[in-house]
């Protein structure tokens, strides 16, 4: 078939990697009987105007620009200039995160690198900050890792036993309640609010959807099976990473990134012993069926941001851990892919940390403004980040930590140029462009190649091929 002639900007996984690492499915979560019955909730379905984002994305067709050039070169890869002359070295034609269909029209499009300075929605704080809900638990972060040095690193060790849960908004039990009680009129979770909220610095294509009710409530929600959870390495480098093949492609290289993080950020907790429960327990934690997992420890701090008289927003934010029983902290992991021409982590974390992290702060501008976003949505006192490299270059399964530093979050966002006004600034644009649209479904999403994003409104049963059946179960 067609999409046969494009191999290398096919998603490669490989099996090892496969086995010992899953975002979870959460189809089954769906169900769960925590805050509504499922004959009340078999009811909620059929009077919501929208169901719930797609399971599984249909086979994307390929894009046609990209099909034709690949014919017109039997099939061959496509032409790349040598890596030698500057102009073109960090030129690579990529593929959009989701193929435009027929059907959908094009409503707007917006130049991400004017956008910041032309922004004209309000750069005011949230007039007010309600907590309305928390649920899950937080272990205690164990301080023996404030120690940790590249000279006696740490090895990351595999969770195999702790879930975690990256739930789209419309899948959350919590935030539907919330929207049927009417709590709010704009729905989202943290990472798909910090991702519009610090977007101009994106580099690689990504894609939102959005639904707008009849009544004007807006549902932010990201497709199941995007990239959107992955952590992206080196998005913003002068040159990306670009292997065809092998541990160093752009995905592997993602998902290797994604794992690290999730390890880690359970890794310097310490055990049950100091943890402490909130009002509610985990809304997708399933406790009949879950095979011996359990879930990873995150408070799921539900809040609600009063942005003006019309706009009252409701995000689900995640804090991983205390300190001092007194403060809490997000935690994530940076980690070293090791390129030439970069501060080798090992020889300078311990001497020059600073060197390492503006190197990090140019490379993964956009990753690191995304975690200082949720820190700060989620009014984390502190912000752990961890420095972690592979044992070898050529071994992406085995890892070290090398050093940890806690940062307060405001302090970071100044010190990587990111203003809390503007981040509150482009998702009110983001809002009120919205708004301006007739009642429907909505795809936002980044051209792979230029700064430009675009808004399409498409069918409402866009995403939905599969949902009939898995309602029925």
């Amino acid at each position: 078939g067609p999409s046969d002639n494009n191999t290398e900007f096919q998603y490669k996984v490989n099996a090892e990697e496969e086995s010992s690492f899953q975002l979870v499915d959460t189809a089954k979560t769906a169900t769960v009987r925590r805050f509504v019955t499922p004959a009340a909730r078999r009811r909620q379905h059929t009077q919501r105007l929208r169901q719930v984002n797609a399971r599984r994305q249909q086979q994307q067709q390929q894009n046609p620009q990209m099909q034709n050039f690949s014919k017109s070169r039997n099939g061959r890869r496509p032409y790349r200039p040598r890596q030698n002359n500057r102009n073109y070295g960090s030129r690579v034609d990529r593929q959009a995160s989701v193929s435009v269909q027929p059907d959908w029209v094009q409503v707007e499009e917006l130049d991400l690198a004017k956008l910041t300075k032309n922004l004209t929605a309000s750069t005011e704080s949230p007039k007010s900050v309600q907590d309305v809900l928390w649920c899950g638990f937080m272990d205690q972060y164990n301080d023996a890792y404030d120690k940790v040095a590249a000279r006696q690193p740490v090895p990351l060790k595999r969770n195999e036993t702790k879930e975690f849960y990256p739930v789209t908004t419309t899948d959350d039990p919590v935030l539907e309640n919330l929207a049927i009680n009417d709590t709010g009129n704009v729905f989202i979770t943290d990472s798909i609010l910090s991702h519009l909220m610090t977007c101009t610095r994106s580099v690689y294509p990504w894609d939102v959807v959005v639904q707008k009710l009849p009544n004007g409530t807006l549902f932010f929600d990201k497709r199941d099976n995007s990239q959107f959870d992955y952590l992206t390495v080196n998005e913003t480098a002068y040159s990306q990473p670009d292997d065809q093949e092998g541990i160093n492609t752009p995905e592997r290289l993602s998902l290797e990134a994604t794992m690290i993080h999730q390890n880690f950020s359970q890794q310097i907790l310490k055990s049950k012993a100091s943890r402490s429960n909130l009002e509610l327990p985990n809304p997708f934690f399933d406790e009949e069926d879950n095979d011996g997992m359990e879930p990873a420890s995150v408070a799921y701090r539900y809040r609600k941001f009063v942005l003006g008289t019309d706009t009252e927003l409701v995000c689900r934010t995640e804090l991983h851990g205390h300190v001092k029983k007194t403060q809490r902290m997000t935690a994530f992991a940076l980690n070293e892919y090791p390129t030439t021409g970069t501060i080798a982590w090992r020889d300078k974390l311990d001497s020059q940390r600073g060197a390492v992290l503006a190197q990090e702060l140019k490379n993964n501008s956009f990753k690191l403004a995304k975690w200082t976003a949720q820190s700060l949505l989620s009014g984390a006192d502190q912000m752990k980040i961890g420095f972690v490299s592979r044992t070898s270059p050529k071994n992406a399964y085995e890892h070290v930590i090398l050093a940890t530093q806690f940062y307060r979050p405001k302090d970071f966002a100044t010190q990587i140029t990111l203003s809390e006004g503007n981040m509150w600034a482009m998702i009110r644009m983001f809002i009120a462009l919205l708004r301006k649209q007739k009642d429907g479904k909505y795809v936002l999403m980044r051209d792979p190649n230029k700064a430009i994003l675009r808004l399409f409104k498409v069918p409402p049963g866009t995403f939905e091929d599969d949902d009939e059946e898995e309602e029925e179960e």
